[in-house]
């Protein structure tokens, strides 16, 4: 794959509100979501893993929120502090994948908050602040790209010619951040856009980021190439083990004019940031087997107050089960 970087959180789907960007590229999302998991393995190849982000490690949370969260959506998993189960991860469909390989980037954060009803929210971000492709149709282009863009390639190659038409996706492929000291020293960022809706029905288009409370901290190429292979999964093990390692969830917010279905185009840095809560990791899952086997993450997967505001959140959420029933 080269310096070329598939996205952590997979792809694609339906909805939206016009004030926020949204565009005809809506009616574009149209993209068969098995096909978006062919075009993957043709890329890693088939592993019975997860399509993307293959290697993880497993971990237990709680989740605390603030008045501001509560305030600015009535979805339950602000309603007070609540359990979760977290996995940190690298890219790839290679579970092998060292974890200072430059593809290993962005890392994946994808947390299952359990409510206080018994029932479940998926939240699923990656290291990197934007993502190849504005449409599904445009990410089935990109992945077909990579994967006819190997050493034999003509130029130019495929995948170079995607990233001369789709100049937003440069940066993911030539900007990812060397490797972290460790899986808690990153910052993770929610792809897609979600609304809120408060209790008066006000809706606040936005999307999630997860800033380390340690600060974001990277390896330079001498200190990564002494790593180990497995040197983020271990770390984040022995971090844990030593005391809770936490994460601010926050809220950025729209402004008008930011494209609420673009997710190669981040918002601009001078955007509000509303802090949600705390996310506080405190121990390694016991059963890591079992649970990287049966853990699935839905990113459309949101209680009442939290609506999908990206018509790529559809697609996705399609397409993961897919994944999940090839590692069954």
């Amino acid at each position: 794959m080269g310096s070329v970087r598939l996205l952590g959180a997979c792809a694609v789907g339906a909805m939206v509100l016009g004030t926020f960007g949204l565009s005809d590229r809506s009616v574009a999302q149209d993209v068969d979501p098995a096909e978006l998991v062919k075009d993957i393995h043709a890329i890693f190849g088939e592993h019975h893993a997860r399509a993307v982000h293959a290697k993880g490690v497993v971990l237990d949370a709680t989740f605390e929120p603030t008045e501001e969260a509560r305030q600015l959506s009535k979805a339950a998993v602000f309603a007070g502090k609540v359990k979760a189960t977290i996995r940190l991860s690298d890219t790839t469909g290679i579970p092998e994948i060292p974890d200072a390989d430059p593809n290993a980037s962005p890392h994946g954060l994808a947390i299952k908050f359990t409510l206080g009803d018994g029932s479940e929210m998926d939240v699923v971000t990656h290291s990197f602040n934007g993502f190849p492709a504005a449409t599904a149709a445009d990410f089935d282009m990109f992945l077909k790209a990579v994967a006819a863009s190997g050493p034999g390639a003509t130029k130019p190659t495929p995948i170079e010619k995607y990233l001369e038409a789709h100049p937003n996706a440069v940066p993911f492929v030539t900007k990812q951040n060397p490797p972290p000291e460790s899986l808690a020293t990153t910052t993770y960022f929610g792809v897609n856009a979600f609304a809120f809706v408060d209790d008066s029905g006000k809706r606040s288009i936005v999307r999630y980021r997860f800033v380390p409370e340690a600060g974001d901290r990277y390896l330079d190429a001498a200190a990564a190439a002494a790593k180990g292979p497995n040197y983020l999964m271990d770390e984040i093990a022995e971090r844990v083990a030593k005391g809770p390692v936490a994460f601010d969830w926050f809220a950025q917010i729209a402004q008008a004019g930011d494209k609420a279905d673009d997710p190669s185009t981040p918002w601009p840095e001078d955007r509000q940031l509303i802090k949600l809560g705390k996310l506080e990791i405190t121990a390694k899952a016991a059963d890591q087997e079992g649970l990287n086997k049966s853990l699935l993450f839905l990113p459309n997967n949101v209680p009442d107050g939290i609506e999908v505001a990206d018509p790529m959140i559809e697609v996705r959420s399609a397409a993961y089960p897919i994944s999940f029933g090839e590692r069954q």
